[in-house]
Order: C-alpha cells, then structure tokens, then sequence
C-alpha cells in the first residue's frame, strides 16, 4: 500500500496544541513523541487519497509534554498536547517552512490576545467554582440554625395569640374585647421581650436589615405594651387592647414565616405578596390603635400620678408622666412614616421591574 500524508489542522492555546488529522475510520493507529520532540503519526484509514496508509512527523517549535491524548471518530483524529511551558508560539514547528500538508484548523483558531481573553474567562469560571465550594463563613449554619429558631419561635407565638383571639371573638363576641389583656397578655410579654434580638441581631451582622427600623418598632411596641396597658390596670379592661393585639398578631404571622423559609432558602410566593402588601392595611391601623391607647391613658396617668416627675416646691408638687407621653404621640407617627417608607423601599426593590431599553 502506498504511504501517503493526511491532511493536518492545527491551533493552539496558551497551553495546549490541537491537531485535527483529516482521516476517517482510522485503524491501527500509533502516535508517539521522539526524543528530539517530534511527533510522529501513523495509521490506516480513508483520507484524500482513499483508503491507504498515511503517515506524517511534526517536530515542534518548543518542548511538548510526553502525554499525548487523542480520540478517533469516524471522520477524524483528533490530537491534544500539552506545551511544557504555557507560553504563545509564533508557529507550530521548528522549520521556518511550514509543511505542506499542514494548515491553520480556522474552526478553533484564536490569535493571542483572544486566547488570553479566553483564558481569563476561564480562570475567572474556576475561581467563582471553588469559592461557592468553599463555605466563607464557618458558622453559617449555626446563624442559620438560630435566626430559623427564633422566628418559627415568634410564629408560633404570634399563631397563638392570633388563634386564641379570634376563636373568643367568634364564641363571645364583643364580650371577648374586655378580657383580651387577662388572656393573651403573658404570650404577648414573652413575644416582645424575645422581639429585643431583632434589634441585637443586626448589629452582630446576622441578618442584613436595618437597626434603626427595627429599634423603633419593638421600642414602640414595649412602650405601649408595659407602660401603657402592662401598668395600668384601667386600660387592661379596655376594647382597644383586643385591636391593638389583634393587628400586631395578624402582622407577625405572616412576617416571621417569611424569613423563617428565607433561612433555608424557600419562597412561597402566597406569603411573599402578603409580607410586602399586608403591611399597607394594618401599619397605618396599628399606629391609630396605639395612638388611642396613649390617648386613653393619658387621663388615667394624671390622675394617679404614676411615673409622674418630682419638681421643686416653687415649680409644683411633679410633672404628669401624660406629657411624656404626648411628645411620645408625635415620636409614634414619626416612627410609623419611617417603618412605612423602609417596608416601601423594600416591596419596591422587591417588585421593580426593569424598563425596556429605547432603540
């Protein structure tokens, strides 16, 4: 059989040399390296001249490594080499004259600076893939473990508050408004002295919302919740502790679930529009329920003199702790607009939608 030479492609990357042998159904095929790092190509198949023995060397402009990988297919061989050093080649051999059966594989080619972009992209894909292999923070699933806690805790906290108040509603009707306090006060005292870690939690790092928003919301809702109604045994009895508690509790069992999934990377997308929609009703109704709370207590402060200020005997006897609470009432709506414009901000950061691009 004649001995006849294939037609060759090659390219090359920063590393690596790509040889395309134009030979179909290559049998009997033997590749090796010569020590004078030259390659050198034997094998039977159907190339240009038909089915025939074709043979070819190639002695490289660098050194190569000796492991040489290669694949046969039905319409071709393909060869990869590594270079000993990763470093750009003016040409694939060390003759000036490039032979003639070989010839630039224009399907794979780069010139240098594409193959550097190329190798960039690369190295870029490998260092975001062994970083998302690597856990950053240490104690991740601790804090995750916890803040998933705490928040299946208030849930539960709040659930039954909610529950309870509403299976009385529906048994005693309006007659449940007076002993809501007696009933539901010890779960609510529990909930809000364990609602403190919402404010600690931001300045430890564990979660990423605000310290100021969150400040005002448990302050607020301590102020109303010992002072006002927790102090006073005339305010216990009165209706506006069932709205009061009912509108918080309505609030919380939408909210703390919310995050609790968030910790294990879950979306309900039901509780997601509830948690950045429900707050638009029941924020606003909240804050008037508090304010007539403070409103209603301000006639029993000054009559029983509790918390009230001590001043010298030119100035009077004390200083009702009712105008505290009135400064208070103008603070409360002033934390209530800054709530709503952060929960604003975040349904709309939320629901923002991308304006399409003018042509």
């Amino acid at each position: 059989m004649q001995i006849l030479t294939p037609h060759v492609y090659w390219s090359q990357r920063h590393g690596e040399i790509y040889l395309r042998v134009d030979l179909s159904d290559a049998k009997n095929l033997e590749i090796s390296l010569q020590e004078n790092n030259t390659l050198q190509f034997r094998a039977q198949g159907h190339g240009a001249k038909g089915v025939n023995e074709y043979k070819f060397s190639l002695e490289f402009l660098e050194p190569v490594r000796p492991e040489i990988k290669h694949k046969s297919t039905q319409r071709q061989v393909d060869i990869k080499i590594k270079k000993q050093e990763d470093r750009w080649w003016n040409r694939l051999t060390l003759q000036g004259k490039k032979p003639l059966f070989l010839t630039p594989d224009f399907d794979r080619w780069l010139d240098e600076s594409d193959a550097e972009m190329e190798l960039q992209a690369k190295e870029k894909i490998n260092k975001i893939s062994v970083e998302s292999r690597v856990r950053k923070d240490p104690y991740l699933g601790l804090k995750k473990g916890y803040l998933f806690m705490y928040n299946l805790v208030q849930f539960l906290g709040f659930s039954w508050i909610f529950v309870n108040m509403t299976v009385r509603l529906f048994i005693l009707g309006q007659d449940s408004f007076y002993d809501t306090f007696h009933t539901t006060a010890d779960m609510m005292y529990f909930c809000q002295m364990l609602a403190v870690l919402e404010v600690i939690n931001p300045l430890l790092g564990l979660v990423k919302s605000g310290f100021f928003p969150a400040m005002l919301q448990v302050a607020g809702r301590n102020v109303i919740l010992f002072v006002v109604f927790g102090s006073l045994e005339d305010m216990q009895n009165k209706p506006v502790v069932f709205f009061v508690f009912y509108l918080w509790s309505t609030i919380e069992i939408f909210r703390y679930p919310f995050y609790m999934l968030a910790c294990i990377s879950t979306e309900w997308k039901l509780l997601t529009w509830l948690r950045y929609n429900l707050w638009i009703p029941l924020y606003p109704l909240g804050g008037v329920a508090e304010a007539v709370a403070v409103i209603q207590s301000l006639p029993i402060f000054d009559e029983t003199r509790l918390f009230s200020l001590p001043l010298p005997a030119l100035l009077g006897h004390s200083l009702s702790f009712s105008y505290t609470l009135r400064v208070y009432l103008v603070l409360m709506f002033l934390g209530l607009f800054t709530n709503c414009r952060h929960l604003y901000k975040q349904r709309r950061r939320r629901y923002r939608t991308r304006k399409p691009k003018v042509q």
